[in-house]
C-alpha cells in the first residue's frame, strides 16, 4: 500500500477522503490531496494515536479499514521525545519521516533487521575478555569467513531482504548467538545491536526484546542513540541537517540527498503549525 500525501490527484486519494468523511471529515472529495485533506488526515491520526505527520501511509490507510494499532508508533511518543530532547517538535516529526522504515515490522509479525555480515566478521574476531586471545579470536573468524562467506565476510553485502533477513539471522546465530544479533540493525531506525550497552541496555536480549514488542520501543532506542551522541543532539537542535545526516547516516548522506529530505520535512511541518518550540 503506497503512501499518499500533499500534492496528489489519484482515484486512492478519493478513496481516502471519503473514508476520512465516513469518520466525521468534511472533504469536498475530488482526488486531491490539498490543504484541507492534509488537516483532515492529522486530525484523523491524533484521534487514532498514530504519528500525526499529514501522510496517509500504509499505517493510517490500515487503521481506516479497521486495523489494530497497538503496536504502532504513536503522537505522544514524538511529543514525548521533543520534550526529552529539547527540540523543535517538527524537527523530529523530520527525522522520524526521513529515518524511520515507515513500518517497524514485517508482514509476519517480526521486527525489521537486516544481517550485516561484515560486522559478524569484525566481532567474532574482537576480544571481550581480558585474557581472550586476540589471535586466535581472528584466526575463528577467518575460518568462518571461509567456511560461511554468506554469514562472515570482511565485506558488506549477501542481504536477502524482508523476512529472508531472519533466516540469514537464524543461521548466523548458530554460529554465535551474541554476535550474530550484535551484527543485526532492528527495528525502523535499523539500530545496529552491537550498539546495546551503549544505549543502557541490560543485554543484548533485553534490547531485541524490546524491539521486538512495539515500534514505541523501537523509537526509544533511537532516542537514546540521539542522546548518546553529544554532536548528533547538537546537529539536531540546530537543525543542522547535513551534520547530523553525516553522523546518522554516514559519508554517502549527500548522494542520498538525506538532509535535503530533512529540511525538506521539517519545513513542512513546521509551516503546519506543528513546529512550537519544546522546552529542554
Amino acid at each position: 500500500m503506497t503512501s499518499l500525501r500533499h500534492g496528489d490527484r489519484s482515484q486512492a486519494v478519493l478513496l481516502l477522503q471519503k473514508a476520512l468523511n465516513q469518520r466525521g471529515a468534511q472533504l469536498f472529495a475530488d482526488g486531491d490531496y490539498g490543504d484541507a485533506t492534509e488537516h483532515a488526515v492529522r486530525a484523523y491520526q491524533l484521534k487514532a494515536g498514530l504519528v500525526a505527520d499529514g501522510i496517509a501511509g500504509p499505517k493510517t490507510r490500515a487503521a481506516l479499514l479497521g486495523a489494530d494499532c497497538s503496536r504502532l508508533l504513536g503522537n505522544i511518543h514524538l511529543v514525548a521525545a521533543a520534550k526529552r530532547l529539547g527540540v523543535d517538535l517538527a524537527a523530529i516529526y523530520a527525522v522520524n519521516e526521513v529515518e524511520s522504515l515507515g513500518e517497524g515490522f514485517l508482514s509476519n509479525g517480526k521486527p525489521k533487521v537486516l544481517f550485516e555480515r561484515h560486522v559478524m566478521h569484525r566481532l567474532l574476531g574482537t576480544p571481550r575478555h581480558e585474557g581472550d586471545d586476540a589471535a586466535a579470536l581472528q584466526a575463528h573468524a577467518e575460518q568462518l569467513a571461509a567456511t560461511y562467506p554468506a554469514l562472515v565476510n570482511p565485506r558488506p553485502g549477501g542481504y536477502a531482504g524482508g523476512t529472508a533477513e531472519h533466516q540469514r539471522l537464524a543461521q548466523a546465530r548458530l554460529l554465535d548467538a551474541l554476535c550474530a544479533d550484535e551484527s543485526a540493525s532492528w527495528g525502523a531506525f535499523q539500530i545496529m545491536g552491537y550498539h546495546w550497552q551503549a544505549l543502557g541496555y541490560a543485554s543484548i536480549t533485553d534490547f531485541t526484546t524490546r524491539i521486538a514488542s512495539s515500534e514505541a520501543e523501537q523509537f526509544e532506542a533511537f532516542v537514546r542513540f540521539i542522546e548518546a551522541d553529544p554532536a548528533l543532539l547538537k546537529a539536531l537542535k540546530a537543525r543542522k541537517w547535513a551534520q547530523f545526516a553525516k553522523r546518522y547516516n554516514g559519508p554517502a548522506y549527500a548522494r542520498n540527498l538525506y538532509d535535503v529530505k530533512l529540511d525538506r520535512a521539517y519545513r513542512r511541518h513546521a509551516d503546519c503549525g506543528c513546529g512550537q518550540k519544546v522546552a529542554a
